[in-house]
């Protein structure tokens, strides 16, 4: 697992987590977003998806480079901004983006869509979002409690490469990762809910948390690289340790890591293009992004739980004592989680864009 992955997977689900069809009537009509990603279309028109649940918009591929060039991806949250924008403003932003992509809990056929029994789990990731967060919503349609988690792996945190020994989780990602976590879990218990953070190995905390409270299913965003697969199989075998002739639970596997779902491919995975301009326009003219998630503005009641731990330090993520704290707080400033990324978003597209075009 390395700090930094520019696969194509990684910058976006990033972009389509945070840019979603926001449109100020500021905005100049051909600088659009389609679903919460960059398209590579030079379309300059928008569109509505005719599912209540999603949006599509479009951008043209010209943006691409450009903000590409403006984000760095860490495994753990996402975007994480260099910008000098003040809390307040990081929350008024995911605020007012919040409004605009979740449904209100008067909405007629939110009731309709949830019809599930029990607790579902959410072992959250790579993915430390709320938005566009297709794992969260399956387990809220198909519960009456959701019950979200976060292991802190020691394979992770306090451990080296393979190769070379370098640390995995180095003081710059360890603090990202923490304001990542701070956020969610602020997201969250906003939304009715909370985090349970836990320390140790998933495939050890998942089964004695199905077993405690009766979960009868696991949702989790797939993965494609080899550690977090392998992860991925032993919690699954773990699970199925546990079935018994009425009871199973069985980990769900939701795909939303790429801005092109994996099943709108004109093509097989196992023969991908070798060439990448074949890959894009293959996409461009035979597939479509998928519009954005909306989640309800509730999710709660979460399951009762006396403790649902706390956010980790820098200390016990591994590093220790005022050196690692100063350290960390010398160069550029990158924020991590959801409310900083959009807050980047907003800045860059709709502060600069207007200043670009205006």
């Amino acid at each position: 697992m390395s700090t930094f992955r520019w696969s194509l997977s990684s910058p976006r689900l990033s972009l389509r987590k945070l840019l979603h069809n926001y449109n100020p009537p500021s905005l100049p009509h051909h600088l659009c977003l389609q679903g919460g990603g960059v398209a590579s279309s030079p379309k300059m028109s928008t569109s509505t998806n005719s599912d209540q649940n999603t949006n599509t918009h479009f951008i043209p591929a010209s943006a691409s480079t450009s903000m590409a060039e403006s984000y760095q991806v860490v495994p753990g949250g996402g975007l994480c901004s260099s910008s000098t924008t003040s809390p307040d403003e990081m929350d008024r932003v995911a605020e007012q983006t919040f409004q605009r992509y979740t449904i209100s809990q008067s909405s007629s056929d939110i009731n309709a869509r949830k019809s599930g029994k029990g607790v579902a789990i959410v072992w959250f990731r790579n993915d430390l979002r709320v938005l566009d967060n297709e794992a969260l919503y399956r387990a809220w349609v198909s519960s009456e409690a959701v019950l979200p988690l976060y292991c802190v792996d020691p394979r992770l945190v306090n451990a080296t490469t393979h190769y070379f020994g370098f640390p995995k989780t180095g003081a710059f990602r360890a603090r990202f990762l923490i304001e990542c976590l701070a956020d969610l879990k602020k997201k969250l218990m906003k939304m009715g809910l909370n985090l349970l953070i836990q320390h140790g190995k998933p495939e050890e905390i998942i089964p004695t948390l199905v077993k405690a409270y009766g979960a009868h299913t696991v949702y989790a965003h797939k993965e494609t690289c080899s550690e977090e697969v392998n992860v991925e199989r032993l919690v699954s075998s773990c699970l199925r340790k546990m079935e018994t002739s009425t009871n199973s639970t069985k980990l769900q596997l939701v795909w939303g890591s790429t801005m092109y779902h994996i099943d709108d491919l004109p093509f097989n995975t196992s023969c991908l293009p070798d060439v990448y301009t074949q890959f894009r326009k293959s996409v461009e003219s035979k597939s479509k992004v998928r519009g954005c998630i909306k989640i309800p503005s509730s999710l709660g009641p979460p399951p009762s739980i006396g403790d649902w731990g706390h956010v980790p330090s820098l200390d016990q993520l591994g590093h220790l004592g005022e050196k690692a704290s100063s350290y960390v707080n010398k160069g550029m400033r990158f924020v991590g989680g959801e409310s900083a990324a959009l807050s980047r978003v907003n800045e860059y597209f709709w502060k600069k864009a207007s200043q670009l075009f205006f």
